[in-house]
């Protein structure tokens, strides 16, 4: 089902992504880590492939549409993960 967020959110999210957390996405995925950053706002199609991002002006960056938000939640994922205190 197709999910919308803000241009500038979906950048806050991929900033604070641990190091690796790109390529971990990718290869679970079986994608180009360049695909997952195109996911993210990138724009190197020569290295990876459209993933079903739309923009639309709007505040904030505009507006986004995933077609799939596989990719966002497994970054929602790894940063839920990584805010955890160990132990837990």
């Amino acid at each position: 089902m197709p999910r919308t967020i803000t241009f500038n959110e979906l950048r806050r999210i991929k900033s604070q992504l641990p190091e690796g957390s790109i390529h971990e996405i990718a290869d679970k995925l079986q994608l180009t880590p360049q695909s997952v950053r195109n996911y993210f706002g990138g724009s190197n199609y020569d290295f990876g492939t459209n993933m079903g991002v739309h923009i639309e002006p709007g505040p904030d960056g505009g507006y986004v549409i995933l077609d799939d938000p596989q990719i966002l939640d497994m970054a929602l994922d790894i940063l839920n993960r990584s805010r955890k205190p160990a132990g837990e």
